[in-house]
């Protein structure tokens, strides 16, 4: 195993450590702040298309940021896991078009296929970690990677973490891709 996905390795099972100790009550609290910081972003008020995801499990929450996505008249995106692992795209129009998929996930009905994320304004990703520099660590299949090189240079994109989550060293391979800024509780951290 390479140096750079041992380190990856290790670094995930300390952020998912962390994760696994947060109570639901600091969970809910810290995914409304969250909302109501990207919410506040210029990025976002002036986005027609918000690509997002629906949190799992100890993630920062999106059910707050979703619904209030929606609310303001907000075209929202969410992926579908393929046998791949890759992402197909479909839309979000409540719970009710969510099912049920693999690994625990909830996802949209309908399928737009992989390139749907270019036509996004803003691309909001999940992930356990990031850089100083914005280099993100995921839970390592690469989906967004893959997904975030279909994004046209320019957009926004943000991962939504933990406040103790910016600013870690990162490690990363060349098939990794960086993000703009990252939204945590207490903020947004911009690179």
């Amino acid at each position: 195993m390479p140096a750079s996905s041992a380190a990856k390795t290790a670094l995930r099972d300390q952020v998912l450590a962390g994760r696994r100790r947060r109570s639901l009550l600091a969970l809910g609290e810290d995914a409304r702040a969250t909302a109501e910081h990207l919410l506040a972003t210029p990025e976002v008020r002036r986005a027609a298309t918000v690509a997002a995801y629906v949190s799992i499990g100890g993630e920062p929450g999106t059910s707050f940021l979703l619904d209030a996505l929606a609310a303001t008249g907000r075209r929202v995106l969410l992926p579908r896991l393929l046998a791949d692992g890759d992402l197909d795209w479909g839309t979000w129009r409540g719970d009710g078009s969510l099912v049920r998929a693999r690994m625990g996930l909830l996802e949209p009905v309908d399928s737009l296929g992989v390139d749907a994320i270019a036509t996004a304004d803003v691309v909001l990703v999940p992930g356990l970690a990031v850089s100083a520099t914005g280099m993100r660590l995921g839970r390592g299949g690469g989906s967004y990677d893959r997904a975030l090189a279909r994004v046209p240079v320019g957009t926004w994109t943000c991962v939504l973490l933990g406040d103790d989550e910016v600013g870690l060293d990162v490690p990363s391979e060349p098939h990794d891709r960086a993000v703009l800024a990252a939204a945590t509780p207490s903020g947004i951290t911009r690179f």
